[in-house]
């Protein structure tokens, strides 16, 4: 049987992919966080994690593991706080899906504000990996995603654009460009750009565009599905990934360089939800990120936007 520690310590180093960051979470020492993954992979017969000096990676075993866990455990978790809101009077709970850290902490104020502006409602932030925020959305378990625009989803509703970024180009600290002040868009011919799994066409193609505005082919790199483990592909030379300016502060390392690019516009940030599901109270809580984003400067480069009432629905 498998014991709670086991499950919580394969899920969340499932996420973080690092040790020491998997053991902040949980509050417990990297010691037992080993233990308890070694123990799990001694009942399964396999290993579950590949590791090294650089890097913390899921095998394939891993991964399905994974994915079988990991629904079972998310509505046990909902079941739980639904049991908690009902004993506390909440009437409703906004499920928020949010990639990033950056999104992360606009969602947590955007949370609180949306709380305080209607009694009995809450919103709760719930982060998710590159891989599967989108099927997370189609799966009906989260209610709300933000994404990075370009978005082209049939059957979604885009709203307000909370926040925009610099666009930045994380290398290895060892790649020849690494000592540049900034990036162009050709540029791209000099790295091999690292590939998301699982995302739709229209993001691939902005993040991981195949030729660059002059026509030149773009090299792939490696697949990936969490950030983490991009950087960790990236810390090795392995490849390289267009980020948002915000990854600087929020992911800073020593083996990677972010270089803003010269001649890219910048990446945009929106809420989006299915036409077929959208929960009520979701404007009320766009415009609770909005002023969320305005509060803590996030949305400072923001151009002037329709309002939060008014999305734009994807055919």
């Amino acid at each position: 049987m498998l014991e709670r520690l086991e499950l919580e310590a394969f899920l969340t180093l499932a996420e973080e992919l690092h040790f020491g960051r998997t053991a902040e979470r949980l509050h417990l020492t990297t010691g037992r966080i080993s233990q308890s993954i070694k123990k799990l992979e001694r009942h399964i017969g396999t290993p579950l994690f590949e590791r090294t000096s650089r890097y913390v990676r899921l095998t394939p075993a891993g991964r399905q593991l994974h994915e079988d866990l990991l629904p079972p455990y998310e509505q046990l978790r909902a079941g739980l706080h639904r049991a908690v809101d009902a004993a506390q009077g909440i009437q409703s709970v906004l499920r928020v899906g949010f990639v990033g850290a950056a999104s992360g902490q606009l969602m947590v104020h955007a949370a609180q504000l949306y709380a305080e502006r209607h009694p009995g409602h809450r919103a709760q932030p719930r982060e998710l990996q590159i891989a599967d925020s989108y099927p997370r959305l189609r799966d009906g378990d989260v209610d709300l995603l933000i994404v990075s625009l370009p978005h082209q989803e049939a059957g979604t509703a885009v709203g307000p654009v909370l926040y925009s970024e610099r666009r930045m180009l994380a290398v290895s600290r060892e790649h020849p460009l690494a000592g540049r002040e900034s990036v162009s868009l050709e540029d791209l011919t000099a790295v091999k750009l690292l590939q998301a799994r699982s995302v739709p066409t229209h993001w691939r193609t902005a993040r991981t565009p195949l030729y660059t505005p002059a026509g030149h082919p773009v090299e792939a790199g490696p697949e990936f599905e969490t950030f983490q483990e991009a950087l960790a592909l990236i810390g090795a030379d392995q490849g390289a990934f267009i980020v948002g300016a915000q990854a600087m502060h929020y992911y800073a390392r020593s083996d990677v360089a972010y270089l803003p690019f010269s001649d890219a516009p910048p990446l945009e940030w929106a809420p989006v939800w299915l036409t077929a599901r959208a929960a009520p109270r979701i404007h009320d809580f766009n415009r609770a990120a909005l002023d969320a984003a305005t509060r803590i400067h996030l949305a400072a480069a923001r151009e002037p936007q329709p309002s939060a009432a008014t999305p734009r629905e994807v055919p």
